[in-house]
């Protein structure tokens, strides 16, 4: 099974937001060193905590200071953008990293209502040629006939290579799932958004409906969980503080930047407050490297999950990479 890093760029408290960028340019060459599999970033817009807004551009700079690890979008939204743009975004890329790029795409807005009339006037309308455009955008990224009578048939998305991106449909709901499976995609489930609720189910329809692709002659399952290891216990829930506390505020949508566990724990919080927290700590993917491991392989058994992708945040940079230290180890991955 291969394990993977998602990363989302968070504003951190104390910091400036382009701190939060040059950390995952540093901690995608760290976990290219601890021999991770891949390294993808997120496209959120207006978001107070996720500042990474651009992940085209990130991408870039990360193909540029690696050199065996895939790189690639968890995704880009494809509503905001001209699939035919995409495309040629994706091949620059894969251009500067021959065979290493991935294109993970999603349908969600990855922002609010407002902010995505501001992306694009007409993205509630695209929403709904999305099948459409990713089933461009993959003949486009690959240099292949569109389908018959296709007003943008003579178009090809340059630079032009023997290698292209690897297109991925990513989701938290039924309907990348079943996307996925009709084209003969790739999927992965964000498990951290819906504390895997509904998974079971889009992996098991994903299956069950698949149509075999030249690319893809078997369906190919990942899951994305949050998780945090330390060396100990307590260490790993002291440092789980500030995301328990942004999760409880979020359901009330409240955003801001991640807390330092210290100013996260001195809040006051009502018994309901503290009965959210305790589940949250019992929950989540927190705890010593070893247990945190060994739950990642029980998830990932019971999903039937092919890869396991790891996205975690933490106030300090150090308790993060020491995270993922803790789980390259656990897995046994071959350092570089």
């Amino acid at each position: 099974m291969h394990l993977s890093v998602l990363d989302q760029s968070i504003a951190v408290e104390g910091r400036p937001h382009g701190q939060a960028i040059r950390d995952t340019l540093a901690l995608a060459q760290q976990c290219e060193a601890l021999g991770y599999h891949r390294f993808w970033v997120s496209e959120h817009h207006n978001h107070p905590t996720i500042v990474g807004t651009a992940p085209e551009i990130l991408i870039a700079a990360i193909a540029a200071t690696t050199a065996r690890i895939r790189v690639g979008s968890a995704g880009v939204m494809l509503p905001h953008y001209s699939a035919f743009k995409v495309a040629e975004q994706f091949r620059v890329l894969d251009a500067i990293a021959p065979g290493r790029i991935d294109l993970g795409l999603g349908r969600a807005p990855g922002s609010d209502g407002r902010t995505a009339f501001a992306l694009h006037p007409l993205a509630n309308q695209r929403a709904e040629q999305f099948p459409a455009d990713v089933r461009d955008l993959d003949a486009w990224v690959h240099g292949e006939a569109l389908v018959e009578n296709h007003p943008f048939a003579t178009l090809n998305a340059y630079p032009q290579g023997p290698t292209a991106p690897e297109v991925w449909m990513l989701g938290s709901s039924l309907y990348g799932a079943q996307l996925a499976a009709v084209l003969g995609l790739p999927y992965c489930f964000a498990w951290f958004i819906t504390d895997g609720h509904g998974c079971a189910e889009a992996l098991a329809q994903y299956r069950k409906n698949y149509r075999p692709s030249e690319r893809w002659p078997e369906p190919h399952a990942a899951i994305c969980l949050w998780a945090l290891a330390a060396d100990t216990d307590e260490d790993a829930q002291h440092h789980f503080t500030p995301r328990a506390r942004w999760k409880l505020y979020r359901d009330r949508g409240v955003y801001g930047p991640l807390e330092s566990p210290e100013d996260a724990a001195a809040h006051t919080y009502t018994d309901k407050d503290e009965d959210i927290i305790a589940a949250l700590r019992r929950e989540s993917f927190v705890g010593a490297g070893a247990d945190v491991a060994a739950r990642i392989r029980a998830t990932a058994k019971e999903e039937g999950a092919d890869e396991v992708a790891i996205v975690t945040w933490a106030h300090d940079e150090a308790v993060r990479r020491r995270s993922y230290e803790l789980l390259a180890a656990e897995f046994a991955l071959a350092a570089g």
